[in-house]
């Protein structure tokens, strides 16, 4: 019996602990009885010994747990305030994470909160609260009790102006009696710290956005009188002189030649400043493809003021580019595409694109050249297309010669072109034929939205008017007319309301020698969810083709649960036919998922076709590579 025997002994007693009562009098009860056996006695002293050590320590340590558990139990902290200020004080209350270990930090607490609730209430127009921190009868919780008193209200307003803007002159005259009319603290309103800044900050961003680049605030002050509830408010304004723009400044520039930049450029030396212009003319440049970065910038100096030069810094992207990607659609199905761009063709600034797409459905060769837009915003456009389709038991074989003129602004495009296709096409269980037009084509959208990728409000409304002769390459006599809108209307902060409209009518003798871009089928997705892509149209055959009528309809309802992921219900209804008098509604409903992803809006909807009940999955994605 050497060291290893106590060794063992000491092991076994560490475990007795974790067992129950009745476990450990067995063991003891079974030592005892082998006491005839030699030096016995002495091992179950040991034994009994260690036992009652280990049990001991386990019995402390989980009584220490239990206080260090209630030491570090936050204390309850509860808000009695109006409910005008309740809601505030509690998004900025900071309870101790465990309770107060003497009088002295308690003490200290309180008096921390009462000064951050002061001065957070003085923020809000409550100059005189009163605030008392109590403790309850159980030691464990504790009251803010909180008075805010009376809120400070505006009793006057002088609002004063130095330099050029200070000239008794009628124009003047009259923006520093709108400015002064606009100014949102006027007698009687609540005075809030938050609410000064901010007003102060729009004055000032007012007149210095408009002819005064050097405007400055000379003096402002609020007197508060917190017996009385009231705020005396000054400001003085020296708006400096009145600057007009000087010559352009550009550097970055090694490709391209100065043209490109002063062709978008939306004034001219000798005019006004305007911040809204060198913001709209910097975003143009962004927006463009020809380079990754640019920032227009003047020097607010009031001695450049009668001509100050516009700088514009320019960081050139590469001019050539090749991409790839992948995707699904519900509509046309699997797609792979390739392209290639370049930005400098020709060395002229021309934008070269062409496309290699394939789909199931559809598969797409094109490519055009664009050159940059003038003074004037207007650009020029041509480009071929080669496109094969089997949607609907319609094959075709489309190409596309086009030639357009397009002028872009902030809100709309304009675009009147002329274009000459050749179409063959094979109806299944009918005979095959082929289309040829020259058409002349005109297309104008205006958009008004708030976001271009994830809109929550505006709308954006189209219409297109194009029309062919027989005397001019065209096999039928034919126009079209097309029309859409579409609108969202916010709901409270996130929800949106979405409707879509559309209608188009081709006034022909018949659909015959008319190619199917100058006809209309409905169906799919951004059309009548339920149905097919494509699939409401006129029967020739076995396949649905392209009638001269059409109207569809979409009522939309978003609701976002998270910033990023919402689900939505709907409704669509329309039909394409070849004469009014045959229209029948066909329509869609379901719901939907919806994610604003990285790359745009995505949506996943299940829509139910009414007159069959069957169910169909709408949706797209797509990665660029």
């Amino acid at each position: 019996m050497g060291a290893t025997y106590y060794s063992w002994l000491f092991m076994i007693s560490l475990l007795i602990p974790q067992f129950c009562t009745n476990i450990l009098s067995r063991w003891v009860l079974r030592v005892w009885r082998a006491a005839r056996y030699r030096y016995c006695y002495r091992h179950v002293a040991v034994f009994g010994l260690l036992s009652l050590f280990c049990c001991g320590m386990t019995w402390a340590a989980a009584n220490e747990d239990a206080d260090e558990e209630k030491q570090s139990k936050p204390i309850k902290i509860t808000i009695v305030a109006p409910d005008k200020v309740k809601k505030i004080l509690k998004e900025y209350i900071d309870p101790p994470d465990k309770p107060f270990t003497s009088e002295i930090r308690e003490a200290a607490y309180a008096r921390k909160v009462k000064q951050e609730f002061t001065e957070l209430l003085a923020t809000e127009g409550y100059f005189t609260p009163e605030i008392e921190f109590v403790k309850q009868k159980n030691n464990e919780a504790y009251e803010l009790q909180v008075e805010p008193g009376p809120r400070t209200r505006v009793a006057a307003v002088s609002i004063e102006f130095q330099g050029d803007l200070a000239k008794d002159e009628p124009e003047q005259r009259t923006r520093v009696a709108r400015l002064r009319a606009e100014w949102p603290l006027q007698p009687g309103k609540i005075f809030r710290s938050g609410r000064w800044e901010d007003a102060k900050s729009d004055l000032l961003s007012s007149i210095a956005d408009v002819d005064y680049a050097a405007a400055r605030i000379v003096d402002s002050q609020a007197k508060v009188d917190p017996e009385a509830a009231q705020a005396t408010l000054s400001v003085i304004i020296d708006s400096g002189p009145a600057f007009r723009y000087g010559e352009l400044q550009i550097a970055g520039l090694e490709r391209y030649q100065s043209k490109v930049i002063s062709n978008s450029v939306p004034f001219r030396p000798g005019d006004p400043y305007r911040r809204d212009q060198l913001l709209a003319f910097q975003a143009a440049l962004q927006n463009g493809q020809l380079f990754n970065s640019a920032a227009v910038t003047i020097n607010p100096d009031p001695t450049l003021h009668a001509a100050v030069p516009v700088t514009v810094n320019l960081v050139e992207a590469q001019s050539k580019h090749f991409g790839a990607g992948v995707g699904y659609s519900s509509n046309n199905g699997a797609r792979g595409e390739i392209n290639y761009r370049d930005y400098n063709f020709l060395g002229r600034a021309w934008n070269l694109g062409s496309l290699l797409r394939l789909e199931q459905k559809r598969q797409t060769f094109s490519t055009r050249i664009d050159t940059l837009p003038d003074a004037n915003h207007y650009q020029y456009s041509s480009g071929i297309r080669v496109e094969r389709t089997d949607i609907k038991n319609l094959k075709t074989f489309n190409q596309r010669v086009d030639f357009s003129r397009i002028r872009t602004t902030a809100h709309s495009i304009l675009q009147v072109g002329v274009n000459w296709q050749r179409e063959e096409r094979q109806p299944s269980g009918a005979p095959k034929t082929t289309n040829e037009t020259l058409a002349l084509d005109t297309w104008f959208r205006y958009h008004d939205i708030d976001d271009p990728v994830n809109v929550h409000s505006g709308f954006v409304s189209e219409a297109r008017l194009g029309g062919g002769s027989s005397y001019a390459l065209s096999d039928q006599d034919f126009i079209r007319s097309y029309l859409r809108h579409q609108q969202w209307v916010p709901v409270g902060r996130r929800d949106t309301l979405y409707f879509r409209a559309e209608a188009g009518y081709t006034l022909a003798s018949s659909r015959k020698g008319i190619p199917q871009e100058y006809l209309f089928r409905a169906g799919g997705i951004q059309s009548i969810r339920g149905y097919d892509f494509l699939s409401v149209g006129v029967r020739e055959g076995n396949a649905i083709v392209g009638g001269r009528v059409m109207a569809t309809g979409t009522a939309e309802y978003v609701h976002w649960f998270m910033d990023d992921w919402g689900g939505a219900v709907f409704v669509d209804a329309g039909d394409a036919t070849d004469r009014w008098k045959d229209f029948k509604l066909a329509l869609g409903y379901g719901i939907g998922a919806r994610w604003r992803s990285p790359a745009g809006p995505f949506a996943l909807d299940l829509a139910r076709r009414n007159d069959t009940g069957t169910l169909r999955v709408h949706f797209s994605i797509a990665v660029a590579f």
